[in-house]
């Protein structure tokens, strides 16, 4: 019998970006599980630590490096049983920068990328028995990292990964080469994962990939993601989710699903990144405003009551004043729940990255733009919320408040957090993955609160 060197570590895994890196974190534990190893909450209990990268903006490239470095500083474990703890580095940013981490980060121990998720143990064992810094990257993948054993965050919920990499080379947008080009599962595959978690007690599915709506057209000849969708909803699962949609290639076989299926919920994703269709064109996004406009009209025909989110970039390189302000129109008349608003960052090999030099636009003009966005993004988000005051919702739970133990949190339909009291008499670890039905009596800009019925 062989015993992993692995066997009786602790490890703590730390998750930058998307959900795809949240799916690879849950991938990580897996393996490290089965082999002896022991997960922990905190960096000062571990043996070992793994960050799961995200670049495509340079605020986590700055977390990383400053995180990283600081693990220098961190004690080990009283009792621990190695002699210095072990820093490993995956994702995206170890896929694009390699060997380059250990130059600049001399204390790394591994380095590993996007396509070879499964060397992980075998190059922690090795750098355990040696000493030596290992670094692996690979071009591309095999197998897609679902053949790996997992370690769920929840009981109650899983991410279910149908494609990877992605196609569209917005200018932006350092992902497709990180990623790699878009490679579906067959369906058949997806359903069998699909299956398993019902059988499992999985309450909510949330299908993943880089544009989940050109599913299958690497395999078929044609995008069959609304098929998938209703292969899914046929398994009994009680809650679907999906992301992340690119807007160009939502069709309506994908909208109507929005109406048949009443187990996919009433929440899209639906990143617009820009108002003004000579930005879009800049971006290489491949729509037009008026085009992202009438897929928001068609949606709320299907489903009136879905509550949609987006990406925004404020400051894309030649971004006017008069592009700005039609991103800003944008926002108001659609009435968004939730939107991600972010500065642009050049990212090192991208077009737009060259795009930069020629943008003259002061910072401090772009940073106001960027301030009376948000503002309007609040004032928005607790307008759409207002409607829910006084409705009973299903609630999926997830646990106690971080802020106040005597209240339960959870998920709405729309994806909204709610809170509310915990019954008299229930105890929280026998609530979580149930649902319990909300009478909501506050709607606030960020969440919900109510009492259980």
């Amino acid at each position: 019998m062989i015993i992993s060197e692995l066997s009786g570590k602790t490890y703590h895994v730390i998750i930058y970006g998307c959900q795809m890196n949240k799916h690879d974190g849950e991938r990580i534990a897996g393996m490290l599980d089965s082999l002896g190893a022991t997960r922990v909450d905190t960096i000062e209990e571990s043996d070992i630590v793994i960050f799961v990268t995200c670049c495509v903006r340079e605020a986590a490239d700055v977390r990383l490096m400053g995180q990283a470095a600081s693990l220098k500083n961190v004690p080990l474990r009283e009792g621990a049983p190695v002699t210095k703890r072990i820093v490993a580095i995956g994702g995206c940013i170890g896929q694009r920068d390699g060997d380059k981490l250990v130059d600049t980060l001399p204390h790394i121990d591994v380095v590993f990328g996007t396509f070879n998720l499964s060397s992980l143990p075998r190059l922690l064992e090795q750098t355990i028995l040696t000493g030596e810094p290992m670094v692996e990257v690979l071009d591309s993948a095999d197998e897609f990292p679902t053949s790996l054993p997992s370690q769920r965050e929840h009981s109650w919920a899983a991410w279910l990964p149908i494609s990877i990499g992605c196609n569209n080379f917005c200018t932006y947008c350092i992902v497709p080469h990180v990623r790699g080009r878009e490679k579906s599962r067959p369906m058949e595959d997806v359903l069998a994962d699909a299956r398993a978690y019902v059988a499992d007690g999985v309450k909510e599915i949330t299908l993943l990939g880089q544009n989940v709506n050109s599913y299958g057209r690497d395999l078929y000849g044609e995008p069959r993601f609304a098929e998938l969708l209703r292969q899914v909803s046929a398994t009994g699962i009680e809650r679907i989710r999906f992301a992340t949609s690119h807007p160009k290639d939502l069709n309506d076989e994908v909208i109507q699903a929005f109406a048949e299926l009443p187990n996919l919920m009433p929440a899209l994703h639906l990143p617009v990144q820009s108002g003004s269709n000579a930005i879009l064109k800049k971006m290489n996004r491949k729509y037009t405003r008026e085009h992202y406009l009438d897929i928001v009209r068609k949606l709320r025909e299907v489903r009136p009551d879905i509550a949609l989110s987006t990406d925004i970039i404020v400051g894309f390189p030649g971004e006017t004043e008069e592009d700005f302000q039609q991103t800003y129109d944008l926002v108001r008349e659609v009435g968004y729940h939730q939107v991600f608003t972010f500065i642009y960052s050049p990212r090192e090999g991208t077009p737009a990255a060259k795009m930069i030099l020629e943008d003259d636009t002061p910072r401090e003009v772009i940073q106001e733009r960027f301030q009376r966005l948000v503002d309007l993004v609040q004032e928005g988000a607790f307008a759409a919320n207002q409607p829910e005051a006084g409705k009973v919702v299903p609630v999926l739970v997830e646990g106690s408040s971080r802020r106040d133990e005597t209240m339960l949190t959870g998920r709405s339909p729309k994806n909204l957090t709610v809170h509310a009291h915990i019954p008299e008499g229930s105890d929280i670890d026998e609530l979580k993955g149930t649902f319990v039905d909300v009478k909501i009596n506050k709607a606030k800009t960020w969440y919900l609160a109510g009492e259980v019925l």
